[in-house]
């Protein structure tokens, strides 16, 4: 993820002092809270990838959808939460068929894959390794869900936009392997399990 914007180093965090939990009603109302917290995107909701029968929706619309598909018990991604604290990160991690088409090449027949899209990291924490933890989580939960394949959408460092898909480097360094693209800046790549 991008590195802070002041001049003090990133926050380490301690691989230890990190926990996982996946977002169910039971979990719902720590995920309402990173996502109100000041900076964080509320804006979205993580709603972007997702199915909706309309283009342009309030933000409080947006979160009134996902509150309904985590009620409805739809997979829809983890949170990291820091031993004695709050939520700290999120990973968008999901059976592909909950999201909208994600690239030109996705073949709907297939089955058994789950998708990651999306993360979400404080700017204070970015550059100390969350993303990484979040998404080696985000691999454990989608093949314990059941996942055969694990895809991803990453960008090279560099790309200007959609960096919030998290970067190609980090899925090639866990074994993921680029199948195509999808648009001009996003990388396709999976895992197998």
């Amino acid at each position: 993820m991008p590195s802070n914007s002041n001049d003090s180093p990133p926050e380490k965090l301690d691989p230890a002092s990190i926990r996982f939990i996946e977002v169910t009603r039971e979990t719902r109302g720590r995920f309402e809270t990173l996502f109100e917290q000041p900076g964080a995107p509320k804006y979205c909701w993580c709603m972007a990838w997702r199915h909706s029968s309309r283009e342009h929706i309030q933000n409080d619309e947006k979160k009134r959808m996902m509150m309904a598909l985590i009620d409805a018990g739809t997979p829809v991604g983890i949170l990291a939460e820091l031993d004695g604290g709050g939520p700290v990160g999120w990973c968008s991690v999901a059976p592909r068929e909950t999201y909208r088409k994600l690239s030109k090449q996705q073949d709907d027949s297939e089955t058994g894959i789950w998708s990651i899209v999306c993360f979400y990291v404080p700017r204070a924490l970015r550059g100390g390794g969350l993303a990484s933890a979040l998404l080696d989580a985000a691999i454990d939960h989608a093949f314990s869900k059941g996942a055969l394949i694990i895809e991803a959408y990453p960008v090279d460092e560099a790309a200007p936009s959609y960096r919030f898909m998290g970067f190609r480097d980090m899925f090639a360094a866990r074994g993921f392997q680029e199948t195509g693209t999808a648009g001009t800046r996003r990388h396709v790549m999976r895992l197998n399990r």
